[in-house]
C-alpha cells in the first residue's frame, strides 16, 4: 500500500473513540460500521439517546441495531427523526408512500440493490440515508448479506495528484441507467442531474467520492473515452479496496441505518431460490456541494 494510502487509513482508525451513556457501540471493522445496543426502536427514544445515535451515525456512518419487533409506523416515527421521509418513487396507489418493501424470492430475476451504489444520486438532492428492517431471512447457510463501502476513505486513499484532478469535475447522473435496455415506466419522470465528482459532506465538511457505476453517466469536462477510462478506474477502486468496507449480516428483526451521503452499498444476491423480505424508510437529504 503507498504512504498516502496508509496514512488515510491511520488517520481514521486512530481517531478519538467518544465515550456513550445512553447506548454501547461495537464497531462492525475500524474503518466503517457499528451495532448499537441499549435501545427499543418500539418505544420513544429520549433526545439523549437520539443526540449519540445521531453523534454514532456520523462516525461509523452504516449503525446497525438486532432485536428490533418494530412497526411500520415505530419505523417511520424513528427515521424522522433525522429529517423529512423520502417519498417512495412509483409507490403503488395503495401502498404506504414512505415504506419500500424489499422482497425476493424463486420467482426473482434481479433483486433490488445487487451491485455497489449509493440510492438515487440522480436526484436533485438525493436521500440522506436509509433504515432498512428486515424480518425475514434466507434459510441458515444461504447468504444475503449487505456490503457497505465508506467514501470518505475511498477519496482519501487516491494519490493527491489524483484527489486534485477529481476536485475540479463533475458527473452528469442519470436516473434511466438502472432500469438498464428495457427502459423505465412511462411513468417515471427521469431524474438527471450533474453533481461534483468529489462533494463535501453537509454535517462534517468531509471530503468523499461521489460517482457510482448505476447512477453515474459520464463526466462532461471530459472525452467519452477518458470519462469512461476515469470512471471504470474508481469503481474498480471502490469495490477491489476491502478495506473500505463492511458486511452486515442479517439477522430477523434487524435494522440498518445508513449515511447514502458518504456510503455504498451492494445487498448481495447469493441466496437465490430462497426468500428475503423487509422495509425501508429513507429520509430527505440536500443538493451535493463541492
Amino acid at each position: 500500500m503507498e504512504d498516502y494510502a496508509l496514512d488515510a487509513v491511520k488517520a481514521l482508525t486512530t481517531r478519538p473513540k467518544p465515550a456513550y451513556e445512553t447506548i454501547t457501540l461495537d464497531p462492525v471493522t475500524p474503518v466503517l460500521g457499528a451495532e448499537v445496543s441499549g435501545v427499543d426502536l418500539s418505544q420513544e427514544l429520549t433526545e439523549r439517546q437520539l443526540a449519540e445515535i445521531r453523534d454514532a451515525f456520523l462516525a461509523h456512518h452504516v449503525l446497525v441495531f438486532r432485536d428490533q419487533e418494530i412497526t411500520s409506523e415505530d419505523h417511520k416515527r424513528f427515521a424522522a427523526h433525522f429529517g423529512p421521509l423520502h417519498p417512495v418513487a412509483l409507490a403503488a396507489p395503495d401502498s404506504d408512500p414512505y415504506v419500500l418493501e424489499i422482497s425476493a424470492s424463486a420467482e426473482s430475476k434481479n433483486v433490488a440493490g445487487n451491485g455497489w451504489h449509493a440510492d438515487g444520486t440522480a436526484d436533485a438532492e438525493p436521500s440522506l440515508g436509509s433504515m432498512l428492517h428486515i424480518t425475514r431471512i434466507p434459510e441458515a447457510g444461504s447468504g444475503g448479506d449487505t456490503m457497505f463501502a465508506n467514501m470518505h476513505l475511498a477519496y482519501e486513499m487516491l494519490s493527491p495528484t489524483m484527489k486534485a484532478f477529481l476536485d475540479g469535475l463533475s458527473a452528469v447522473h442519470d436516473g434511466a441507467q438502472p432500469w438498464g435496455k428495457q427502459g423505465p415506466p412511462a411513468e417515471y419522470e427521469v431524474p438527471v442531474n450533474e453533481h461534483p465528482v468529489v462533494v463535501r459532506h453537509p454535517e462534517t465538511g468531509r471530503k468523499l467520492l461521489f460517482v457510482n457505476r448505476p447512477y453515474t453517466s459520464h463526466i462532461p469536462q471530459l472525452s467519452a473515452a477518458e470519462s469512461e477510462a476515469l470512471l471504470e478506474m474508481l469503481y474498480r477502486h471502490i469495490a477491489g479496496t476491502p478495506l473500505l468496507a463492511c458486511r452486515v449480516r442479517w439477522q430477523p428483526n434487524t435494522l440498518v441505518f445508513w449515511d447514502n451521503r458518504c456510503v455504498q452499498h451492494h445487498a448481495i444476491w447469493d441466496y437465490f431460490p430462497h426468500g428475503r423480505y423487509g422495509r425501508r424508510v429513507a429520509i430527505d437529504g440536500t443538493k451535493p456541494q463541492s
